[in-house]
This record gives C-alpha cells, sequence and structure tokens, in this order.
C-alpha cells in the first residue's frame, strides 16, 4: 500500500448531506456549516466559490462551470453565488440549518423534493452537493494536505461518477443513504488521485517524495507494516542507503524525520481504529507497533492531546 492509498483509505461518510441545490440567478448563499470536507459538481449554469467576509476560507475566488468538481475545506466560511457582486441571501450553518439573510429572502430556499433544495427545479443553475459532517470521517493527514479550495475544470478531467451521482441523488428506496455515503467517498478519492496528478497542484511533501526511489520505499516500508519495530538504520538498510543520508534526504523531501512520520502515521491509524473498531487500546496498540496501552495512550494524548478513550468517545 503506497502512502496516498493509505490516506484515501481514510474517508468513511456516515449519513453525509447531499442535495441537488438549483437557482434562480441572481443568487447566493454563505456557507458556515463548520463541515471539514464539501465536494461540488456543477450541473447546469456557473458559478463563483469565494471567501466570506474577506477571510482566508476558500483561497482565491474560483469560477466553474458545468462538469466542473470543486472541493472544498472547512470550516472556515465561503460564498457560492452566481457573480462575486451578488450579496448572499442566505446562510447554511452547522447541522445544514438554513437562515434568511434579511427579512426579503425568507421562504427563499426551500426543500423542493426528494434531496432537493433552492428556489425552483427548473432553475438555470444546478449544483449537486455532498458534505462530510465530521472531522472524523477523514484522515487528519488528508485534510492537512489540501488547499482550501481545488477546483478540476471538466477540460482535464472529466468524472465518470457524475451520471451516477446525478441519478441516486433524488432516489428515496431502502439503504439509500449507505448508497449516497459510499458514492461520496468514491468521488472524494477520485477527485483527489485527478487532482495529486495535476502538474499545477501544490501537492503535500509527501506525496512528492513517493517519486523518489529511496524516501519512497521508505514511506512504502512504512505503509505496509507500521507494527514492525522500525528504526532509521533498518529503513535505509532496505532502502540501500546509509543511516544518515536516508534521515537526511526522507527530511529534506517530506519535511520530517523518519521516526517523526512513523509515530504520526501509527497515531492516524490509532484514532481510526478507535473511530471505526471496538478493539481494545492494547489491541489497537499491538496492531500499530506500541508495546502496550500505556504506551500507546501517552503518545496519543501528547499529539492529540486527549486519551484514545476520549477521542473514542467524540467520535461516537
Amino acid at each position: 500500500m503506497d502512502v496516498l492509498a493509505g490516506l484515501l483509505e481514510g474517508p468513511r461518510a456516515r449519513g453525509a448531506f447531499m442535495i441537488r441545490a438549483c437557482f434562480e440567478v441572481p443568487w447566493s448563499v454563505r456557507i458556515a456549516d463548520e463541515a471539514p470536507l464539501t465536494v461540488m459538481i456543477m450541473v447546469e449554469g456557473d458559478a463563483w466559490i469565494l471567501p466570506a467576509d474577506g477571510a482566508g476560507g476558500a483561497g482565491k475566488p474560483q469560477h466553474i462551470r458545468p462538469g466542473d468538481i470543486a472541493v472544498a475545506r472547512g470550516p472556515d466560511p465561503y460564498v457560492c453565488c452566481d457573480d462575486p457582486a451578488t450579496e448572499p441571501r442566505a446562510e447554511i450553518g452547522p447541522g445544514q440549518v438554513c437562515r434568511p439573510l434579511g427579512p426579503a429572502h425568507v421562504g427563499r430556499y426551500k426543500d423542493l423534493g426528494v434531496r432537493e433544495w433552492g428556489e425552483s427545479p427548473d432553475g438555470p443553475a444546478k449544483m449537486l452537493i455532498g458534505t462530510y459532517q465530521m472531522r472524523g470521517e477523514l484522515s487528519g493527514r488528508l485534510l492537512d494536505a489540501l488547499p482550501p479550495l481545488l477546483v478540476l475544470p471538466t477540460e482535464v478531467w472529466d468524472c465518470p461518477l457524475t451520471p451516477l451521482v446525478a441519478d441516486e441523488i433524488g432516489r428515496d428506496e431502502p439503504g439509500q443513504e449507505v448508497v449516497l455515503d459510499r458514492l461520496l467517498d468514491l468521488l472524494l478519492i477520485a477527485s483527489l488521485r485527478a487532482w495529486f496528478s495535476r502538474p499545477e497542484a501544490d501537492a503535500p511533501a509527501w506525496y512528492r517524495a513517493l517519486g523518489d526511489p529511496v524516501v519512497g520505499r521508505a514511506l512504502r516500508l512504512i505503509q505496509d507494516d507500521p507494527a514492525h519495530p522500525w528504526s532509521v538504520t533498518e529503513l535505509a538498510g532496505r532502502a540501500g542507503i546509509s543511516r544518515a543520508a536516508l534521515a537526511r534526504r526522507f527530511t529534506d523531501l517530506v519535511g520530517e524525520p523518519p521516526m517523526t512520520y512513523l509515530t504520526g502515521w501509527r497515531l492516524a491509524l490509532a484514532a481510526d481504529l478507535l473511530r471505526d473498531t471496538e478493539l481494545t487500546v492494547a489491541s489497537i496498540a499491538r496492531q500499530i507497533g506500541y508495546g502496550s496501552a500505556f504506551a500507546l495512550s501517552s503518545a496519543f494524548k501528547r499529539v492529540y492531546g486527549i486519551s484514545p478513550q476520549d477521542h473514542r468517545t467524540r467520535a461516537a
């Protein structure tokens, strides 16, 4: 398993918020739901995505057209609109609660049917939107690797999942939420894989390091067997380079020493296992390379600021 595959194993949407949004021009909605990640597909018309209140938010304003996919990383607010000059008519808050911004806009945006929302189903602007509700559904390292907003124009990547998402989002059948959760995961994974491969993408250091024959080998060794008692010496021997040379090259390319990266990776795995399984802390410790539950708990609290059990409780 390579590092990218390991990170993309993480997304596990649970009861994700998914809708088809329909707008009449002019339109503008301020998004302040604090969601960790939202995927948007422009189906008809076009839109702008820009930071709210002049904050860093979604980064630079981006124009999206039919077929384009945008991925916005929270929790900073941002605005979706037909034109940057259009003032927001409504705000989407935590829990996807919509409130009008001014008496003139009361009742402007409303439920239109099964997972359909906006002004009119015949509106000229339509977007498919999928939102991860909890940060715990995503790897922290994955979120840290992403810019506030990334856009994949249809000219560079024509997403094959778009027709399937558009067809499934309006269905109301048994198990439909699970189907939509998995579709959102697939959509995110496919989008990020396409984005990371783009030359203009500001890919994280660990991703660029995968292409290095030495450091990439060390990363894959750690990824494939995190429970192994790795040392810099053993990693260097497996990669065919001296200990000092590996330590220097790894730090230069990845941005942190090999053992620091190993610790971070183990604790990220522990966080996922605490959230997704009922394994004991002792069992998780053995699975990721810690000698005891106490050793894992100490390391976990030092990095995350809470105990493994508190992390599990919050995730639940």
